[in-house]
Parts: structure tokens; sequence; C-alpha cells
């Protein structure tokens, strides 16, 4: 099942169904708890991110490829930071180049999302896909001056990947028994159109169920959880020269299953002064 996340002509919010010969229904009841078809269209006048996080967990270096583009040893346990749910952002909508905290190296990173259905703690991987509603497309941008220059703080990775419009998700949430194994999905990055990304999730160093199952270690995870499980290699960072986004790029995630996530790049809207 394909579920979608709306605002409608009133701007009022729900999620809908989206059924194989392209039809959309309305959905009724809680997402968390088998929500049902309501027989009616739904009337999308806006296609918002299919899940608002309750939290974001993000894993760095979780390609085997990406990490020797990068020069960086393969990690023995899963490289954790975290996102800001206000990071989040809708497909369609800008990812904003910051200009109050200037940066003048936002990259593109394809991830497959997971979130989380259930709540969980302590899981065994053997089970821990039970835990999933479903999966989606995520861009996780990342400042990389912010993320690693010793000068801006670098080292701690949250403040370059935490800005606002940095955590794009959809277009769609596709239900977990839809991808039985999220371990084999082709997924890739277009940048302008030019695919600059191209692998499979097969090439994860740790799976999702090893994921979880480290994720939910002594921690509860809540449903709507989302969990980035990493990049692939061709990231701007690791281009010659470095391939960083600009005002009037056009970013689309694709991965097999679920289908495009694209938004447009602007720069940071200015801040209005105090009067």
């Amino acid at each position: 099942m394909k579920i979608i996340r709306y605002a409608d002509v009133d701007g009022a919010i729900h999620h809908g169904v989206v059924h194989p010969d392209g039809r959309q229904e309305r959905l009724v009841g809680d997402l968390f708890d088998e929500p049902k078809p309501s027989g009616e269209p739904a009337r999308v006048a806006r296609l918002l991110a299919p899940i608002e996080p309750r939290a974001i967990f993000c894993i760095g270096l979780n390609y085997r490829r990406h990490a020797a583009e990068t020069g960086a040893p393969i990690p023995r346990r899963p490289v954790l930071f975290m996102k800001s749910p206000s990071a989040l952002q809708h497909p369609g909508a800008p990812i904003e180049l910051p200009i109050t905290l200037a940066s003048t190296a936002v990259d593109y990173e394809a991830e497959l999302a997971v979130v989380i259905g259930r709540r969980c703690k302590n899981v065994a991987r053997t089970g821990a896909l039970d835990y999933v509603l479903g999966y989606t497309c995520a861009n996780d941008v990342s400042a990389r001056d912010w993320q690693k220059l010793p000068e801006l703080g670098g080292g701690q990775w949250c403040r370059g990947k935490t800005f606002d419009t940095f955590a794009p998700l959809g277009p769609c949430l596709v239900t977990a028994a839809a991808i039985p194994n999220p371990n084999a999905l082709q997924l890739r990055t277009l940048l302008n159109g030019t695919c600059v990304q191209d692998a499979r999730t097969d090439d994860m160093i740790f799976d999702v169920p090893a994921l979880i199952e480290f994720l939910s270690g002594g921690t509860t995870l809540l449903p709507g959880t989302v969990i980035l499980t990493g990049t692939p290699e061709g990231v701007g960072m690791a281009a010659d020269p470095p391939r960083w986004l600009k005002p009037g790029d056009s970013v689309s995630i694709e991965i097999e299953a679920i289908g495009q996530l694209t938004n447009p790049v602007i720069a940071e809207p200015h801040p209005r002064l105090p009067r």
C-alpha cells in the first residue's frame, strides 16, 4: 500500500491511499492503527511529507563504497547522529541554502527512510522488521563546512545536518508488507536531470534489521520515529571539483518500489529584522 499525507483546499490535513490504478482515496483513522479507506476521493491541494517525525535518527558511513570514496574506515558500529524534526521538508518544496549561518558547501544524500510503526525497545534483529510501518525516500541534506570545519565547530555533525528544510521526505509511505526486503532496492539521485548516485541498498554495512536492533538498544523508539539509513557513493563532496548545491538546482531522490522525491534549491529567505 502507498500512503500519502496531504492538505486539502481548506487546509485540513489527511492521509490517503494511492490505488494501483492511480486513484487517491482519503483514509480515516489512526495511521498507526490500521487506517481505513473512507470511500471518498483524496482532494489533494498540496502533497506533504508522509509522516511528521517524532524523532529523526540518522546513520553515517553506512555504504561500503561511500566509505571508500571519503577515505573513511569501515565503522565497527553504526555512526549515529540526529536531525531535528523541524528540518522536515515536503515533496516539491524548496531546500533552502543557509545565509544566516552561511554555508557554501551544501550537499545531497539519497537515503532510504524507515518509519517505525510500534513502540519498541531492545528489539532483536530477527524480529526487527515487525516494528516497521513503512518506507519512504529521504534526502539527508548536509552543510559540509558546518559538519566538518574545526573553525565552525565541525566534527559533531548535527549543526550541519539540521538546518530548516534539510530533511525532505516523500513522496509517499510504502507499507512494510509491500517491501519485504528493504535491502534489495535500487536508489538514485538526479541532480538537474543527471544521475549522480546509483546504488543498491544491499551495499549497506549495517542492514535495516541491524539498525533497528542497535537504535532500540536501551532506547525506546516511538511510533513515527524515522531512521535515515545512510547514503551511497556519489555525494557532491567526493566529486572533483566538489559538486555543491546552488540556487536553481533541482534534486530528485528515486527509490525502487517507492517513487521519486523532488525538491528545488533556493537561497534561504532573508530574515525579517525586528522593529
